[in-house]
């Protein structure tokens, strides 16, 4: 199979980046403004917070609502990129499996005296 042409290449090149899975499920509840978005992220820089944005809005994942009075901006899930929430959702249950079953294979080779 030609990589360039995998669907699943696609899909990481429109997620691709430590925050924007997690933007996404910050944004699944509903709009935020940016600073509650940086405080749930604490660990994403500004500007990188602040370039995924942009880039899901590009790939059209993201809307951005600006506000004159006070100035606001709020993001929200755009419908298609709500379509991103159940594989996000998939990809998490499977983490916590992953977690699972790597703490109890630590667990097994703990030797209790």
């Amino acid at each position: 199979m030609d990589m360039d042409r995998c669907p699943v290449r696609t899909t990481i090149d429109v997620i691709d980046g430590k925050w924007k899975p997690l933007i996404v499920y910050q944004l699944k509840v509903g709009k935020q403004r940016f600073g509650r978005l940086r405080r749930s992220i604490p660990e994403a820089p500004r500007k990188v917070l602040t370039e995924q944005l942009r880039e899901m809005e590009r790939d059209g994942l993201v809307q951005r609502k600006v506000s004159r009075r006070p100035l606001e901006v709020e993001y929200s899930l755009t419908e298609y990129g709500e379509t991103l929430v159940p594989i996000l959702t998939l990809m998490a249950e499977w983490g916590e499996r992953h977690k699972k079953l790597m703490h109890d294979a630590a667990s097994d080779d703990v030797v209790v005296a």
